[in-house]
């Protein structure tokens, strides 16, 4: 398994983070590997919401479809399945001076054949996570504006 870990401050409360957050379609504009985000169903985002999600990570190509799996106040943990890997993605919020301190972590476990790539995936998916954090802060800031 391939985990990525950053905590960052950001300027916006944890009631305006959360949900944010919690709609997987904003990845689309914080997650610097997703090219398409798309919401696979009806009515507000909640524990059971699902999208398809097609990213390109150094260069490869891949679609999963993800799921909230849980979502409180603050937490927010995202998986995405396909037939080669499992991506957990788990978001921590909590309260920071006026704004939120985040922890993003991102478990990665490739499956069958793919479990190959997983030393050369640690490498590129920690660069991966230094782009997310750099990318979600900006994004986040924004929201206060």
């Amino acid at each position: 398994m391939t985990t990525v870990s950053r905590t960052f401050a950001v300027d916006p409360a944890p009631d305006v983070v959360v949900p944010y957050l919690a709609d997987f379609g904003h990845a689309e504009q914080w997650d610097p590997g997703t090219q398409r985000c798309v919401r696979e169903d009806p009515g507000p985002v909640r524990v059971g919401s699902s999208w398809h999600n097609t990213s390109k990570i150094a260069g490869i190509g891949t679609e999963l479809t993800y799921t909230l799996e849980q979502l409180t106040d603050d937490r927010v943990v995202l998986v995405g399945r396909n037939d080669t890997a499992t991506s957990t993605e788990t978001i921590e919020v909590v309260p920071s001076g006026t704004g939120s301190s985040i922890t993003y972590t991102n478990e990665l476990e490739f499956k069958g054949v793919a479990k190959l790539a997983a030393p050369l995936g640690k490498v590129v998916f920690e660069k991966l996570g230094d782009d997310t954090e750099r990318q979600l802060t900006e994004v986040l800031n924004g929201l206060t504006r």
